[in-house]
């Protein structure tokens, strides 16, 4: 039998996710413990789902144990939200999440009760939905939750030791009705999977939290080689290379938009969208522009990189248009913004607006004018972006097309002012 850990210093503010409940009540007696030793700072957060009818009796039993200790005590009241696909206990899961993210505060741990069976559980739960290594792996002991991190520092330790803990201890828990509701899958498991398996095979949980863990240091290891891959492939933010791309493994390539997008803060690509970006954009050939969409982003293909795109990006409307002189930065209505760096104003009010084609210009070092299509087209500037690019003009003379295409009059006005044009794209 695995005992329960020793007390640990602890070097950083601990908030605590606290239900109410066995786990989450001995996480708290334990790391109140820690805190007391450390002279570390402690505080505990119940989420209020509203999905019980006791749930504010719940709100006040936690307040009761908090103040009885001199813990700080936050509640957040969350709205689950129906029709996510998540089912009732994802959606929970997710608005928990959420409002742990809204309650930590800089320089805090996030420390949450999640124990050895919780484990195999998910484990076993993602086993069943045909998960690879990376979803096999279950839980970290250490992640993050956002940019702040997140702990479970049980998540070794089985669920007889925490009971053994409470009762030694002489804890007051809350026993939720629902854990006893074999309707969901997790609690399926809990109550009729798992004793079965054990009745045969005594140690399974911890064998299955073994192979979690196998797989969760294969899953470093893979990380670590995405990340270097990503490295070398992507030739500018939120841009890869196909033609680099099309050199890796099909299951290499897989992992590596998987975790190009996450790491720039996209929502997970379903396996669909995967294997249709697999199909459509890495035989694409170089004139083609395919597309995939998911959640809020889209990955588009364009002269042979990727674009890692909101799914929706705003364009300039038509009729739109502005003066400005350059002291402050010109706020778009597609949320960009057009900037002058270095020096206080232009001699005169200028006019911004939106393209409308036919636009012709003056390039530095130029007799004549040329046609502002065909010099974006030399500046390669995707068609999405063309779309999102402000003009300015003196009158009828056209200036600059954002700081991409720049007239021969104004870049020689920058020049003489030591000034700059700077154009930063809405929904980016």
């Amino acid at each position: 039998m695995t005992e329960f850990p020793a007390l640990v210093p602890l070097d950083a503010p601990v908030l605590v996710g606290y239900s109410g409940g066995v786990d989450s009540t001995v996480l708290l007696h334990w790391l109140w413990c820690c805190a007391q030793a450390s002279g570390t700072s402690l505080r505990a957060v119940h989420v209020h789902h509203g999905l019980q009818a006791d749930a504010d009796d719940w709100v006040l039993h936690c307040q009761q144990q908090c103040a009885a200790r001199g813990i700080e005590l936050a509640v957040r009241h969350v709205q689950v939200e129906s029709g996510t696909g998540l089912g009732l206990e994802g959606a929970a899961r997710q608005a928990r999440r959420a409002a742990f993210a809204a309650e930590l505060r800089d320089g805090e741990t996030l420390a949450l009760a999640q124990h050895l069976d919780d484990q195999a559980e998910t484990f076993l739960l993602r086993a069943l939905r045909g998960s690879g290594v990376d979803g096999l792996a279950a839980m970290s002991a250490h992640s993050r939750l956002g940019e702040k991190p997140l702990w479970r520092p049980l998540l070794a330790v089985p669920r007889s030791a925490l009971l053994d803990h409470a009762r030694q201890h002489a804890l007051h828990w809350i026993e939720d009705p629902s854990n006893g509701d074999d309707h969901a899958d997790r609690n399926f498991l809990r109550l009729q999977v798992l004793p079965l398996l054990r009745q045969r095979w005594p140690h399974a949980a911890a064998a299955m939290a073994g192979s979690a863990t196998h797989c969760g240091q294969t899953r470093e290891l893979l990380d670590e080689e995405d990340a270097e891959l990503i490295a070398h492939l992507e030739v500018a933010p939120r841009v890869l290379s196909l033609q680099l791309l099309r050199q890796v493994s099909t299951g290499r390539a897989a992992r590596v938009l998987r975790a190009w997008v996450v790491g720039h803060g996209a929502a997970p690509l379903p396996a669909t969208v995967l294997q249709q970006a697999l199909d459509e954009l890495l035989p694409a050939d170089n004139d083609r522009q395919a597309r995939v969409c998911w959640h809020d982003h889209a990955i588009q293909q364009w002269r042979d990189h990727a674009y890692l795109l909101p799914a929706r990006l705003p364009a300039l409307p038509h009729e739109w248009q502005a003066e400005w002189d350059g002291r402050a930065p010109l706020a778009l209505p597609d949320g960009g913004q057009l900037r002058l760096q270095g020096t206080p104003a232009f001699d005169r009010p200028l006019q911004v607006r939106a393209r409308v084609g036919g636009e012709r210009i003056l390039l530095p070092g130029r007799q004549h004018s040329h046609a502002l299509k065909d010099c974006l087209q030399r500046e390669h500037l995707a068609p999405w972006r063309r779309a999102q690019l402000p003009l300015i003009f003196d009158g009828p003379q056209l200036l600059a097309a954002a700081d991409v295409v720049i007239a021969a009059p104004l870049q020689a006005w920058l020049q003489a002012h030591g000034a700059q044009l700077q154009w930063r794209p809405g929904g980016w």
